[in-house]
């Protein structure tokens, strides 16, 4: 009677176990279908016509309707530098060296707000955290072509990270609706990655956007494997040890 109720719990427990790790490989399958169609979306809207600058001065507007379809999109941008508002992200890596991403609000021709573009990469100094490369930002009119994007990524910060010389200027991080309070500018709820344009000594060899789906076919697999070697113990256990006939002498 003991080992019956044992037999029924043990079977129990593996039928509930195998039921969460299917159910969590499913979610997992699931999210890659959504990250999948994401990228294709993405994919889409990187291969449509850049938008002119006029259509790109009018979408962008802080006033305007903001349409998730234009994030990732290509725009010609016709305007000029906000430069004494450059700000330099830390601790932003390109090709594998530490350094800053060199961040400028663009003001475009005939609006009355401003767009931030996220202009580059320069390396650090290693002796002294606060001296920057010199950047080149033209006080004319300048042409700038990119892709709408979110807010620069953010990065773990600690406490009084950005306090201390050039803290003004050098940031671990940036909000942009901190950033617009903080200066008093209109800007638009999105970024700009300068992808093309005057170089100004930075370095623009920007990752390709990716969602990451390998990682969920990848946690996927984990969970029904597991499901399966539960599967199989319980077999072995369970089933085939019990009606193996023992050799004589065998406890």
């Amino acid at each position: 009677m003991q080992a019956q109720g044992r037999f029924w719990s043990v079977t129990l427990a593996a039928v509930l176990a195998m039921g969460v790790t299917v159910s969590l490989g499913r979610w997992q399958m699931d999210r890659a279908a959504q990250k999948q169609a994401l990228q294709a979306a993405v994919e889409t809207r990187s291969a449509q016509p850049a938008m002119a600058p006029s259509e790109a001065a009018m979408a962008l507007h802080p006033g305007a309707a903001q349409d998730a379809g234009l994030l990732h999109r290509t725009v010609h941008l016709r305007g000029r530098w906000l430069a004494e508002r450059t700000v330099y992200l830390d601790n932003r890596q390109m090709n594998g060296g530490p350094g800053f991403f060199v961040l400028t609000p663009l003001q475009p021709e005939g609006a009355a707000y401003s767009v931030l573009v996220q202009r580059g990469w320069i390396a650090r100094n290693f002796q002294d955290r606060t001296a920057l490369a010199p950047v080149q930002t033209p006080s004319g009119w300048v042409d700038v072509t990119g892709r709408i994007a979110p807010g620069p990524s953010r990065l773990l910060e600690l406490a009084g990270a950005d306090q201390g010389p050039g803290s003004s200027r050098i940031r671990q991080n940036l909000d942009l609706a901190a950033f617009s309070a903080e200066t008093g500018l209109a800007l638009a709820p999105v970024t700009v990655v300068q992808t093309q344009g005057p170089a100004d000594g930075l370095l623009r060899q920007w990752p390709a956007f990716s969602t990451g789906v390998e990682k969920h076919y990848g946690y996927a697999f984990q969970w029904f494997g597991l499901s399966g070697l539960i599967a199989l113990l319980y077999v072995w256990f369970q089933l085939v040890r019990r009606i193996r006939p023992r050799r004589p002498g065998a406890v």
